[in-house]
């Protein structure tokens, strides 16, 4: 190997190292016969995630992925396997049945899934790896024997479904979107919509009156929605000019007939009620929800100036102007200004809001990628000033990673395993891990390692006294927390709490996947551990 890949990978090894530390805390808590699966899983993606990286620096990979990055699988691989165990332990020790075999199935898929991948990376390099092919061998053997004594039949049936999707899914979506993901962020991204649309058709084809949270169902049929929009599309417009007048009248009018003829009633049948009427007497329900909506409409508006003024400056100085480090973190200000009074004051109006905020997110990204009159031109001019390395493919994806990792623990938080009235210990921060860990702590960490850092973590460009002041910030706002939200008690938690606070703080400063969907999820697990 080269030198630079040598250099490469020392941040890998030393990211690699927190995520181990992070699995052993989290089965110093949570230890039953998934642990072993989860040890041995790690263990394995560890391995393969360098029989990757050298098939992305010597192009061996059957799809284009981003080159900006190491390929990522072992951070990506934990992530839902985790998940699914501390989800189930929370849901066993409230008692809620149907939930922990939920967290089971979750962790079985994530690791299924996560297995999968390590597979192909090892089938098609050359030479065959044999350490490696064994160790994902014992690996597998090690999974399947638990799945077999820990699933019902059904369950397995559930598993499998899920990595087909997730198959057919990647062979599409990875070749329609070159250069839009590593290999880890295409296992977490496509396989949690996998799991959402294999959820969508469970619940579809199992329909029990007047069962269920209608904003779960909305969240299942938005997501499921937007991305049959999306390869719908694509498809369409590989046949024809997607920037003619008549293309743009097609989309707004093919989106229309999928909207109301097809997702509305697929809600209408799930929710047993009009969706649209039942999502505006949910909207006006109480004064505190129109004051939150009007609030969040100032800061959407604020927002919207922040890209236009940008934009101004850039059309007015003679070089190429581009938005800073910190005139992009404006934007998790301003998320967070959004997300706090919605944890704090209405859990189930943020909810709907994140999902709706989502749609119309993909919606204009569809809008701008596809150059769909008469605004698509018109948002590729002004969203070009905030894209970064991590943009590299046609799409740009980050600011929808942004509400995606603040909404995370929102939409993840397993409400019916929550105890009724305060929320104690170390969990009752789960719902803000996306505001700890992205809107407060990548944050701070980003604006003062970029203006006042000096020493840098071995092998990166982020710097010790950014990662210090991000792990002081997210203390600060714990601490705010616990002022301004009177449900929460932390109990004696408070050691557990800085010591998630601190590994996902540093997993920030050494991972080069999308840090912004990541480092919620790694301190939501923490938290709920």
């Amino acid at each position: 190997m080269s030198l630079t890949g040598t250099m490469l990978n020392k941040p890998v090894l030393l990211e690699s190292l927190i995520v181990f530390i992070i699995v052993l805390c989290v089965h110093t808590v949570v230890w039953d016969r998934y642990s072993w699966c989860a040890i041995a899983l790690a263990v394995q993606a560890f391995y393969v995630q360098f029989k990757w990286d050298r098939l992305l620096q010597l192009g061996g990979a059957v799809f284009q992925f981003r080159t900006t990055a190491n390929s990522g699988l072992l951070p990506a691989s934990m992530v839902i396997p985790l998940l699914g165990i501390v989800m189930k332990e929370r849901c066993k020790a409230a008692g809620i049945v149907y939930f922990e075999r939920f967290g089971i199935v979750v962790a079985s898929t994530g690791m299924v899934v996560a297995l999968f991948l390590s597979v192909i990376a090892v089938g098609i390099t050359r030479p065959v790896p044999t350490n490696t092919c064994i160790l994902s061998g014992i690996a597998g053997s090690i999974i399947l024997y638990t799945m077999k004594y820990s699933l019902t039949v059904s369950e397995v049936i559930e598993v499998l479904e899920v990595l087909l999707i997730f198959v057919y899914l990647s062979m599409i979506l990875l070749y329609l979107l070159p250069r839009c993901f590593t290999p880890g962020e295409a296992l977490l991204v496509l396989g949690s919509i996998s799991f959402i649309l294999k959820q969508l058709i469970k619940r579809s084809l199992n329909v029990i009156e007047g069962k269920g949270n209608p904003a779960d169902f909305v969240l299942l049929v938005a997501v499921a929605g937007v991305v049959l929009l999306g390869i719908f599309f694509t498809a369409l417009f590989f046949f024809m000019d997607s920037g003619t007048w008549t293309s743009s009248m097609f989309f707004h009018m093919m989106t229309a007939v999928l909207g109301l003829g097809v997702l509305m009633p697929w809600l209408y049948h799930l929710i047993q009620r009009n969706p649209l009427l039942w999502l505006l007497q949910f909207l006006v329900q109480t004064q505190t929800r129109v004051y939150l909506l009007v609030y969040w409409t100032l800061l959407a508006a604020s927002a919207c100036m922040v890209v236009l003024y940008q934009n101004s400056k850039r059309s007015s100085e003679s070089k190429k102007h581009q938005a800073s480090t910190i005139t992009r973190k404006y934007f998790h200000f301003i998320v967070v200004a959004t997300y706090i009074p919605g944890l704090i004051y209405d859990h189930q109006l943020l909810y709907i809001a994140a999902v709706l905020c989502l749609v119309v997110f993909v919606l204009l990204e569809y809008i701008r990628y596809f150059r769909i009159k008469p605004f698509g031109q018109t948002l590729r001019h002004l969203l070009t000033l905030f894209l970064d390395e991590r943009d590299s493919g046609p799409l740009i994806l980050t600011h929808i990673y942004l509400l995606v990792g603040m909404s995370l623990p929102v939409w993840l938080f397993p409400r019916p395993c929550a105890p009724k009235g305060t929320l104690s210990g170390a969990g009752a921060l789960v719902p803000y891990s996306g505001v700890l860990a992205v809107g407060v702590g990548d944050t701070i960490a980003s604006i003062f390692g970029s203006t006042i850092g000096e020493i840098k973590w071995p092998g990166t460009k982020k710097t010790f006294e950014g990662t210090m002041t991000a792990i002081f910030a997210q203390i600060i706002a714990v601490a705010l927390i616990l002022i301004f939200d009177g449900r929460v008690n932390l109990n004696t938690s408070y050691a557990w709490i800085l010591g998630s606070i601190s590994l996902v703080s540093l997993l920030e400063a050494y991972t080069t996947q999308i840090d912004n969907l990541l480092l919620p999820l790694y301190l939501q697990i923490l938290l709920m551990a």
